[in-house]
């Protein structure tokens, strides 16, 4: 199975607005945390969700995230040098 790309290693905190949003799940959208089609041709698919009432979000970059699209710290294996 295909790895992500890890595009950052660290989150990114919006706010987001009432809404439906197309996470980036291989790591090479430009427009990240979002897809921007990158996947296209690639096992990868863009996880789309919603969001009811605007809200702040730590969305994951790392690629890892066990509750993507949402940050869950494994971020932190990648600035310690480990990998998962």
């Amino acid at each position: 199975m295909d790895k992500p790309r890890i595009a950052e290693t660290r989150p990114k905190v919006l706010e987001l607005q009432p809404g439906t949003y197309y996470y980036c799940s291989c790591g090479e959208s430009r427009s990240q945390p979002f897809c921007d089609g990158s996947h296209t041709g690639t096992a990868f698919a863009p996880l789309k969700f919603e969001i009811a009432e605007t809200t702040r979000a730590a969305l994951c970059q790392c690629k890892r995230s066990r509750e993507e699209p949402h940050c869950d710290g494994s971020h932190k294996l990648y600035t310690q040098g480990e990998t998962r």
